[in-house]
Order: structure tokens, then C-alpha cells, then sequence
């Protein structure tokens, strides 16, 4: 039996979805705003998950970073399902501070309620012997080592790498790839071992996204819109697919849960799309299964806004595909059983930039008759969009937070930066479909000050974290 301290691996996807332990409790990384005049570090928050308990839906522990200016964003496990070695168990979360270029382990076995801080990987370490800058998504090896993806050199400049942090020490042992095998631009990554294969996105340089998002940025190829695929034993780009002007700025990917299976999909935001890639003999191909389509607007930046799709997720039984349109507020459920018949079975509007009486008037709408209402929780308005997504791994409770970055925050959501963020929970429908928002879970960072929610991990098993051999 699983405990939150002593949590089991899972055989299999499969036996996760069916027996999985249910979270009772969330690590939130949580971005200090306006930390150049409060002086606040960043820190992480622990979410009591279980509704027997009395402080369910409350922040019951918070560790603050040493520093400030991190930018907590992506976090990951020292060991998950993938790990060989049985003795190393899920007990140190990785996060990184993707503004600072600084690493913080945490401790989260000795009191899970109640992390406390193991290690902390200076900048210096990582420029130095990881020639990196910006480390973002965390994975763990099958052999024990911790994976991270980098977007930067040790300048800030434009660089696609993954650094090596050593299993139990936590020491930069270097680069995945060779020096030489780096490439233009990087972002999230995920593997499949039966495959020999793993698959990454790209974002942007460092100092390109740092100062928030600009469409001449775009239009002079400083944001990418390709998706990478890597030999995964020879640690080399095998492969390399321009999505062109319907993918760019591919994000979030993600393989079956399945590790037989040689489909994934992938996020591009600003495009709006959703792709599928598979294995077509030697190589590989990606089309288009799904499509958020733009609205015109007054009162907005561009006379057209998309929907930005900036997160996507797999139930862990890759029966569904949610996805989170940050502007127009909405998420989507896809049904992905077929994979030859993608379909959308689900929707549900959590705020964003287009609701009924505000701002921004939507002058035409392929998608929707009407602008759809605000709505609230114990008579609190929701605030800015859907972002980051986390899923049970029964599939049945979808946890949404609403902050994607701090520099672009301010320039879509400035309320997000004087009000603080939150955390949301959905209920999903595995039978037929569909999502039903909770009237009464609600997590208000506005309460901690200015303070901006990103992703969430359940210390049991995540539906992002989880990687099968």
C-alpha cells in the first residue's frame, strides 16, 4: 500500500490508473511577482488534496526559496516509474529557476506536509559545467540520473541542451548530448526507451522570452516551430520536423503513457494546434488533429487573438487529451482512443480574455454563438486563464492553475500580478466526456500577496511525471 512518504512504482500505466494511490496532497511552485521591490522569494506550496481533511483545499505548508528572482516554473522527481534501481525512491522534488538558472532540491520523504530545502545547485555550476542556462522540464532516467532541459547558454543566448544531475548528490555531471550534438532551440521534452526515441519543443532564447512576448520576436524567427527527435541511446538529433506557420511555438509533448505505443502529440501555442506524430518506418511525421481557431476582437493587442494553447496532458489510461487555451479561457477534452478519429468531448470556460461584458468584444466567432460568463467560486471571480493542468491518475479530477509566466502575465493578465493567481479543480467525465467546474475548491494565492501559480505534482504519481520502460 502506498503512503505519501513511501510512495509505490507503478507496473504500469495501467495499474496506476486502476489502483493508483489518489493525491491527497500537491506541490505548487509559486512565482514572487514583484519581487524586485517586495523582496519575496518565490517558494512552494503544499495543497492539502484530501477532502476529509479540515484544511482541504488550503496552503498547509510554504517553503521559501533562499534567493529572489527565481521564477519557479517546471519541477520534476529524483525517481519515478522508470528507475531500475527499486532502492531510490520518489523523495526529493526538482525545482528549477528558470529566470535565475539556479536548482533547488527539495526534501519532501522526511515530512511530506512540510518540505524542507536539501540542496540548492548554484548559477555558477550550471554555467560553468553545463554551459547552460534556463533548466525547465525534469525527468528522471531508468539508470538514476536526472534529466533537464535547458533554453539557454551560460549567456542567455538561444541554445537546445539537457544537463545531468547525479543521482543522490545532485551534482552537474554535464551535458546529455555531446557539446556538439546541441541544438537551435529547446523547450519540453519526453522519451520513450521501447522506442529509442525522445521527442522535444521549442520555445525561445532566454533573454528572447525573459522580457515577455513581442510578434516581431516571432516574425524574426527568434521563437521556434519545430519539433526534435533524438536517438535515444546515441543521444543525437535524428530528425528534425518544421511544423511551419501552423505549429509555431510548439510547447508541451507528450508520448502515450502506453510505452509500446509510438504516438504522441504535441501543443503549439501560438499556431493554436494540436499535433500528432508517429513513427512512419525509419522516421518520423506529425499532422494536424485538432485546431482552436481565432477570434476577432476590439479592444485587444492584435485584431485577432488565439486561443495559446499552453499546456496539454494525457489521462494515464491515453483514453483523453486535455489542452488549455490561456487567451480565450477554455479547456478541451479530446477523446484520443482512436487515434485515427481525434474529437472533442469536452469544454469548459475558466475566465480568460474574452468573457461577456468586459474589455474585449469579440466581433466574430467561428466556435461560439455567445462570449461566455465569468465565472466564480464562493462568490470569488476567477482570474485570468486556464494554464498548467495536473490529473489524478484515475482521470477523474483535473487541478488547473491560471499564471504562465510572470513577464507575460503582466502584459495578458496584469490582475494575476496585483491579485495573485489560483488553483481550480475540474471534474471530468471519463464515460462520456465532459467537465464540471467545483464550486467549492478554490486555492486564492492573491492571500499570499502577488503571487503567481504554476505547476502542481502530486508526491504519489502525476500523470506528467511517470515514464514506463
Amino acid at each position: 500500500m502506498a503512503t505519501e512518504s513511501n510512495p509505490i512504482k507503478y507496473k504500469s500505466p495501467l495499474e496506476a490508473f486502476r489502483s493508483g494511490h489518489r493525491e491527497k496532497l500537491a506541490y505548487v511552485t509559486c512565482v514572487s511577482a514583484k519581487w524586485k521591490t517586495s523582496e519575496k522569494p518565490d517558494f512552494v506550496a503544499t495543497i492539502d488534496l484530501d477532502p476529509e481533511s479540515p484544511t482541504y483545499s488550503k496552503i498547509i505548508h510554504k517553503l521559501e526559496a533562499i534567493h529572489v528572482g527565481d521564477e519557479f516554473h517546471h519541477t520534476g522527481w529524483n525517481a519515478c516509474s522508470s528507475c531500475r534501481d527499486c532502492s531510490v525512491r520518489r523523495s526529493n522534488l526538482i525545482v528549477p529557476g528558470i529566470n535565475s538558472d539556479r536548482i533547488y532540491i527539495l526534501d519532501v520523504a522526511t515530512n511530506p506536509r512540510a518540505p524542507t530545502l536539501h540542496k540548492v545547485i548554484e548559477t555558477q555550476e550550471l554555467h560553468e559545467t553545463g554551459k547552460a542556462s534556463a533548466p525547465h522540464t525534469v525527468h528522471c532516467l531508468p539508470n538514476g540520473d536526472i534529466l533537464l532541459s535547458c533554453l539557454g547558454d551560460e549567456k542567455g543566448e538561444a541554445k537546445g541542451t539537457f544537463i545531468l544531475l547525479e543521482q543522490g548528490t545532485f551534482q552537474v555531471k554535464g551535458t546529455w548530448q555531446e557539446e556538439s550534438e546541441s541544438i537551435e532551440y529547446n523547450y519540453d521534452y519526453w522519451y520513450q526507451p521501447r522506442h529509442n526515441i525522445m521527442v522535444s519543443t521549442e520555445w525561445a532564447g532566454p533573454k528572447t522570452f525573459r522580457r515577455g512576448f513581442f510578434l516581431e520576436d516571432v516574425e524574426n524567427g527568434l521563437y521556434g516551430r519545430s519539433i526534435n527527435f533524438w536517438d535515444w541511446n546515441q543521444k543525437k538529433r535524428i530528425q528534425r520536423i518544421d511544423l511551419g506557420n501552423d505549429g509555431m511555438i510548439p510547447l508541451e509533448v507528450r508520448f502515450h503513457h502506453n510505452p509500446d505505443s509510438d504516438i504522441g502529440y504535441v501543443g503549439c501555442a501560438l499556431s493554436s494546434t494540436i499535433f500528432q506524430f508517429h513513427k512512419q518506418g525509419d522516421s518520423w511525421t506529425a499532422h494536424i488533429v485538432a485546431r482552436t481557431l481565432p477570434k476577432k476582437v476590439e479592444n485587444w493587442i492584435l485584431p485577432e487573438m488565439p486561443g495559446l494553447i499552453t499546456d496539454i496532458l494525457i489521462s494515464m489510461d491515453d483514453h483523453f487529451l486535455y489542452i488549455s487555451n490561456w487567451l480565450h479561457g477554455d479547456i478541451r477534452q479530446y477523446d484520443i482512443s482512436d487515434s485515427n478519429n481525434v474529437k472533442q468531448v469536452g469544454q469548459i470556460f475558466l475566465g480568460g480574455s474574452i468573457c461577456k461584458g468586459e474589455k474585449v468584444i469579440v466581433t466574430e466567432d467561428k466556435e461560439l454563438e455567445n462570449q461566455p460568463e465569468r465565472p466564480s467560486i464562493r462568490g470569488v471571480p476567477v482570474r485570468g486563464g486556464p494554464q498548467m493542468l495536473q490529473l489524478s491518475l484515475d482521470g477523474k479530477r483535473l487541478y488547473v492553475t491560471n499564471s504562465l509566466f510572470s513577464a507575460w502575465d503582466a502584459q495578458f493578465y496584469p490582475e494575476n500580478i496585483e491579485k495573485g493567481s489560483m488553483m481550480l479543480l475540474v471534474h471530468v467525465d471519463t464515460e462520456c466526456g465532459g467537465l464540471t467546474l467545483d464550486p467549492n475548491f478554490l486555492v486564492d494565492f492573491g492571500q499570499e500577496g502577488n503571487i503567481l501559480a504554476h505547476e502542481m505534482r502530486f508526491p504519489t504519481g502525476d500523470c506528467t511525471s511517470d515514464i514506463w520502460e
